[in-house]
């Protein structure tokens, strides 16, 4: 055992008896050791590849394959994704738990998902918006929360600090997703919030979770600071609500036992436009996973409707932007033929509104082959096509942010005599879990 020389004075003098100081140094070792054997350290490495049939090069971003969600700038050529790592420690199951999760993002995609990445700091501009002081960082924060428990009735759960949304069909996290590029259902919705959300298990059928947040775009520490009270501050009333509700089907619903339904909305600040309803967005979003008496086979759906005023009423725009709906179907269907073979297929229909400049709408269709040969390794091919079936021009589906954010542009120019309306891509991808 090895001490520091203050310890050996203090047993010089008579202070501390040598047995005392081993005893607080095992019980300081003890504590450390239980802490590190409860801690769980997970990830993964994400790289693929992507081509572009329909048309190549740059000049896939004025097509709609530009505007699906992380893959800009992915076009004819290989790619490192993300890299992810996660530090936790999980609540054990006494009434008063505690714990903690830490979700680290590296590469390209950490800044689609969090802005914030991308930023130094936020400017607040005279009440007029923000803007981040952009340093090119790969590196974000996707979670990071203080796990408590309350005991009361079945136990509250707590997160306190920066968690992923509570609704959408998809994640960010594409190996927990049936397919490899994301939805345009995934790209109208909120990542993450920074604020506190309570989750209370009714019964082992019924789940509720309800919390307040900063904003409704994602953004790490971000104001609503349209609704101000000076400084670039906001008053503390200004914040984003949102809330779930989650049904399980028990063990005893046979062939449907698990199969789940949810329905949720988020509401806050969604956008940088100044007006009468200062940016504020709402998300309503519904879901359902099915199984199906043929186990191998399971269904699912997905619809998001969102509304943003974009600071004006209905129908009369700002000068800066105008009300504009979004409304997004998807089905989504998963065939495990073997332990190692799968194949997924995804619809999507999406119709934006915008009562300013027009409407537009659009079709998707994902098909997915998995085959894991690698231990801890998921390989996929895919193949996609999107269709814009009409509009007037103006944009589409890229109103919105895949942060979930509106941003009072498209980032299409759908004008037929000079882009293309179709859009047709092989990706492949590779992700190593660990």
């Amino acid at each position: 055992m090895k001490f520091n020389k203050w310890t050996y004075g203090l047993v010089a003098v008579g202070a501390v008896s040598l047995t005392s100081a081993v005893r607080a140094d095992e019980t300081t070792m003890n504590a450390v050791q239980t802490a590190l054997s409860t801690t769980t350290i997970s990830g993964y490495v994400s790289a693929s590849a992507n081509w572009q049939i329909s048309r190549s090069g740059d000049n896939a971003q004025y097509s709609p394959a530009g505007a699906i969600p992380y893959q800009g700038g992915k076009q004819d050529g290989f790619n490192l994704d993300v890299v992810k790592l996660s530090i936790s420690k999980p609540q054990d199951e006494s009434p008063w738990a505690s714990g903690y999760q830490v979700d680290l993002l590296f590469g390209p995609d950490a800044v689609g998902y969090n802005p914030s990445a991308n930023a130094n700091h936020v400017t607040d501009n005279n009440g007029t918006g923000y803007t981040y002081n952009n340093s090119g960082s790969d590196f974000a924060i996707k979670q990071a929360y203080i796990a408590l428990r309350t005991p009361i009735g079945n136990g509250i759960d707590w997160k306190i600090g920066v968690f992923d949304t509570i609704i959408g069909y998809e994640t960010f996290d594409a190996g927990s997703n049936p397919n490899y590029t994301r939805s345009w259902g995934n790209a109208v919705e909120p990542t993450e919030h920074t604020g506190v959300l309570a989750t209370y298990k009714v019964c082992d059928m019924f789940t509720v979770s309800a919390g307040i947040a900063n904003t409704l775009t994602a953004g790490i520490n971000n104001r609503n600071n349209y609704h101000n009270g000076g400084n670039g501050s906001s008053y503390f009333g200004s914040k984003t609500f949102m809330g779930l509700a989650t049904i399980t089907a028990p063990s005893n619903c046979g062939w449907a036992a698990g199969s789940t339904l949810y329905a949720g909305m988020v509401y806050g600040f969604g956008g940088n436009s100044f007006g009468t309803q200062e940016g504020n967005q709402v998300n309503y979003y519904a879901g359902a996973t099915l199984n199906t008496p043929w186990k191998p086979f399971t269904v699912g759906a997905a619809f998001d409707y969102v509304q943003n005023l974009g600071g004006g009423g209905d129908g009369t725009g700002t000068g800066l932007s105008s009300h504009a709906d979004v409304t997004v179907f998807g089905l989504y269907a998963t065939i495990k033929a073997t332990d190692k073979l799968s194949f997924s297929a995804r619809g999507e229909y999406a119709e934006i509104n915008n009562k300013n400049v027009g409407s537009d709408n659009s079709i998707e269709l994902t098909g997915t082959m998995e085959y894991d040969l690698w231990a801890n390794v998921i390989s996929r091919l895919e193949v996609r096509y999107d269709h814009v079936i009409s509009g007037t021009g103006a944009g589409d589906i890229g109103y919105f942010t895949p942060n979930g954010g509106y941003v009072g542009g498209g980032s299409l120019v759908l004008n037929p005599t000079s882009v293309e309306r179709s859009a047709l891509g092989v990706y492949a991808n590779l992700i190593y879990k660990f």
